[in-house]
């Protein structure tokens, strides 16, 4: 019984050992980036965007928690515009500053998260004219450490947070051609 448990020990040490050394070889950045093509000009998107007030009609993670609390500071739109929240679950808690803003075409965010993990990525909104509508590009980039890794052999980050990025784009569309 004592080699058959040896055996299985080894057995277990080898495969999480192989794990590890995969995840190693996983890149050290990640990008997840969706589009959306809106029927409207990017001068009427871009407000949305670039207000973090404006937030609340349109991204996924605002109905999420319906107990999530928020606070605005800096700027009231724009470069140096704050918002951070706190919720449970999910959404958790962080914090997004406007990093560059050019009016209508890109919103730049240094987007920092506190719970349920710390990290720090930048999220950017591209708006570009396509035909009579707008092309909305939302993206968001970072550092994967050696953790994210690991987990990311498991969970898809890219389709988790896509369908998101996918959600939000969708309501923005929505938002914005109904206006």
């Amino acid at each position: 019984m004592l080699k058959v448990i040896l055996i299985a020990a080894i057995v277990l040490v080898v495969a999480a050992g192989a794990v590890l050394a995969y995840a190693a070889t996983r890149p050290d950045t990640f990008r997840v980036e969706r589009q959306a093509r809106i029927q409207a000009p990017a001068d009427k998107i871009f407000p949305l965007i670039n207000d973090f007030h404006n937030w609340t009609q349109w991204s996924p993670y605002e109905t999420v928690d319906p107990t999530m609390q928020r606070s605005y500071a800096g700027a009231t739109s724009g470069k140096g515009a704050v918002y951070e929240w706190s919720g449970t679950g999910k959404v958790g808690a962080g914090r997004m500053e406007i990093a560059d803003a050019s009016p209508p075409s890109r919103v730049e965010i240094d987007l920092s998260f506190t719970r349920p993990f710390e990290a720090r990525n930048v999220a950017a909104f591209t708006l570009e004219p396509d035909g009579d509508a707008t092309r909305v590009s939302w993206s968001m980039d970072g550092a994967t450490p050696f953790l994210g890794k690991v987990i990311g052999l498991f969970i898809d980050m890219d389709k988790m947070i896509g369908r998101d990025f996918e959600t939000g784009l969708a309501n923005l569309k929505t938002v914005t051609e109904t206006r």
